[in-house]
């Protein structure tokens, strides 16, 4: 049996309670894996997906629950240097990754309107085809705890409306295929304190979208999200449990206190029932209690 290297015990022992008990709280919680799955663990070079795939390998190695991994790596236009650099840190921490290449960058450059919205459709696309040509019925995304959490707030300030983002999701466009978020309840914190702990050093975003924009010195820059970051920072600092209340909001949804809702193409209002006299609670107004 092959011998597990510093780095990945490094996340069952320094950082087991924030990073490897989270990670398997999600796959166990949401249903992440099931017996027989092969899954592509998509990989962009950031710090979040290769990590997932540290924790996909590992727990390959030790489940209960037999199943299958591909570790595939998109190239959407890499510059040489951030290319080689995914190369370099997959062999260091012993990922046998595919590699397969698009014009990605290439064909939203110029798109003047919502270019990432496009970028990441376009890679999420890719991502299915050539995962389902390689046998897998789920690709494994890095998204973390606070991805989901700002999304939320994004959501409500600049989308208007309410919605997350899931843990697994059914691809539309390609049949039998899923798509799972193993590090759905793991802190990017955590996931930063890793990699500095290890001396690992990933690629940010690297498209030239983001490399043209404004770009502070402490790494942050103008885009939206960057925006719900530095707000959600502000709360933090007065309310430790923010992050949490937020999650725990979409959890706990009374849809009888929702002007009104929609589950695909079938939308609902609260006066459609309005007047048959039911409570928030779901009570009858004026029965005894």
């Amino acid at each position: 049996m092959e011998i597990p290297n510093d780095i990945e015990l490094s996340l069952v022992k320094k950082f087991r309670q924030g990073i490897w008990s989270r990670f398997l709280k999600g796959i166990k919680d949401y249903q992440l894996i099931q017996e027989g799955d092969k899954i592509a663990v998509c990989i962009s070079g950031g710090k979040d997906s290769m990590m997932m795939a540290v924790c996909m390998k590992r727990l390959q190695r030790y489940s209960k629950v037999p199943f299958d991994v591909e570790y595939l790596v998109m190239d959407p236009g890499y510059a040489p240097a951030n290319r080689q650099k995914i190369i370099d840190n997959a062999a260091k921490l012993d990922i046998p990754i595919k590699i397969f290449e698009t014009k990605i960058f290439d064909s939203v450059v110029n798109v003047k309107q919502n270019p990432c919205y496009l970028c990441a459709r376009m890679r999420r696309g890719y991502l299915y085809k050539n995962a389902k040509e390689l046998g897998c019925n789920k690709i494994a995304l890095g998204h973390h705890f606070d991805d989901v959490i700002e999304t939320i707030l994004m959501g409500m300030l600049y989308g208007s409306q309410v919605q997350t983002m899931m843990p697994k999701i059914h691809s539309e466009n390609f049949e039998g295929m899923q798509l799972i978020r193993p590090l759905y309840m793991v802190r990017e914190e955590d996931i930063i304190k890793w990699s500095k702990y290890n001396g690992l050093e990933f690629i940010q975003c690297a498209c030239r979208f983001t490399e043209e924009r404004e770009v502070y010195e402490d790494g942050s820059s103008n885009s939206k999200r960057q925006e719900v970051k530095e707000l959600l920072k502000r709360l933090r600092e007065v309310s430790p449990a923010i992050d949490k209340n937020i999650f725990r909001s979409v959890e706990n949804v009374n849809l009888q206190t929702i002007i009104s809702y929609h589950i695909g193409d079938e939308y609902h209002h609260f006066l459609d029932d309005y007047d048959k006299g039911r409570s928030v609670r779901g009570t009858i107004a004026g029965s005894e209690e």
